[in-house]
């Protein structure tokens, strides 16, 4: 099964070798995205809760650039460097995500690049 690479521009850029996303089939597997503004490629890191909006306004540019968006969610995670923050998360993720909510895990880690708070990636089951 061949694979297709997902590429927006209303999304921040890879910044290493890798894709932002990879279509395989019916699925989608979203890389990891970053705090990253996409119009200005510079960190939207004034605070946890426009962070946390950033990383899923991302997320949705990306599934949306393949035809799909955040309803198709089948699995989303997250990382997070400080565990406190998971309640903004989920009042966040609640604007983002409708029921059946995704499965989720939700990881606390010791940092991300620029000092970011959240990073997330998600699978995503196309129709």
């Amino acid at each position: 099964m061949p694979f297709q690479a997902i590429h927006t521009e209303h999304a921040p850029a890879a910044i290493g070798p890798y894709s932002q996303a990879i279509k395989c089939g019916k699925t989608l597997y979203l890389s990891g995205q970053l705090p990253i503004n996409p119009q200005t490629q510079k960190p939207s890191n004034t605070s946890v809760d426009e962070q946390i909006h950033q990383v899923f306004a991302n997320l949705r540019a990306v599934a949306e650039a393949s035809g799909s968006d955040l309803a198709h969610v089948a699995k989303l995670n997250i990382y997070l460097t400080d565990l406190a923050d998971a309640p903004k998360v989920n009042q966040i993720m609640a604007e983002y995500f409708s029921t059946p909510y995704p499965a989720r895990a939700a990881v606390g880690i010791a940092s991300l690049p620029q000092n970011f708070c959240i990073e997330a990636e998600a699978v995503v089951v196309m129709d």
